[in-house]
């Protein structure tokens, strides 16, 4: 759900967000994302978890927001700075409405994402239960926290339980977004992700961009890889090192509309 806070006065610590986010007595949404001016950047943009809860970066998001300005007649615009919470964004819209989104360089730093750990190493292994085997995970930053598991098989994975687990983790301070993800081939993979402050989601970019540096690095996936994810596809790519990802797709409008707030 995407607000104008530009063209009008929003109240956004007032906003009962949650109720909004409910999907059978609200608008229903994962993510709220308000839309305002920037010092900085041709836009800034805030984003809000179903729960209330304030994120970092949402790369399906600023998707979402580049489709919004100019169909908004915001700007006419076809390549945009977007300032969030972890920083400036840019994102290019292509004359064939794939939408790019610069996603910036992975941060392996356990205190940057924030993770608990004596010591940083390439994955680590977190346990959930004392009779079940530790997990192997990778763990990174892509502005926000994100967690990757590969799985044999998402279908058969009972992703709202672990993923509810992981993210609520107290090795995770601040929470994390769990992705779940199985390897088709090195240049495709299936991805279901649990975001904190959500649930499973239908889509994650900036989750799926993490799965795939994952799989780069300890996976054997190319540099540049389709995720499928339940109701659409993304393009990712990372050359690895201290360069960007990209991550790629579509952004369609589903309907606009006014609220009433008491």
């Amino acid at each position: 759900m995407v607000i104008d806070a530009i063209r009008q006065v929003v109240d956004i610590e007032n906003m009962a967000i949650p109720a909004l986010a409910d999907r059978h007595r609200g608008i229903g949404f994962d993510q709220l994302l308000l839309v305002t001016t920037s010092s900085r950047a041709d836009f800034a943009c805030r984003i809000f978890n179903a729960d209330g809860s304030e994120a970092e970066q949402c790369g399906n998001g600023m998707r979402c927001v580049a489709r919004f300005v100019q169909e908004a007649q915001l700007t006419q615009k076809k390549s945009l700075v977007i300032e969030i919470r972890s920083g400036l964004v840019k994102v290019i819209v292509h004359d064939d409405d794939t939408i790019q989104v610069t996603m910036g360089v992975p941060c392996f730093e356990p205190e940057a994402v924030p993770f608990i750990t004596e010591k940083k190493a390439a994955q680590y292994t977190i346990s959930l239960d004392p009779a079940v085997p530790a997990l192997s995970l990778t763990v990174l930053s892509m502005g926000n926290p994100h967690a990757i598991l590969c799985v044999p098989h998402v279908k058969e994975t009972p992703v709202t339980e672990i993923g509810m687990k992981i993210a609520t983790h107290p090795r995770f301070p601040k929470g994390t977004n769990v992705g779940f993800m199985e390897i088709i081939n090195p240049q495709q993979i299936r991805l279901r992700t649990f975001e904190r402050g959500v649930g499973e989601t239908f889509a994650c970019g900036s989750n799926a961009c993490a799965a795939v540096v994952a799989g780069i690095l300890h996976h054997g996936l190319d540099h540049e890889v389709a995720v499928f994810l339940n109701y659409g596809n993304l393009s990712v790519k990372w050359m690895g090192g201290n360069t960007p990802v990209i991550l790629s797709g579509s952004a369609t409008s589903v309907f606009s509309g006014i609220c009433f707030l008491e």
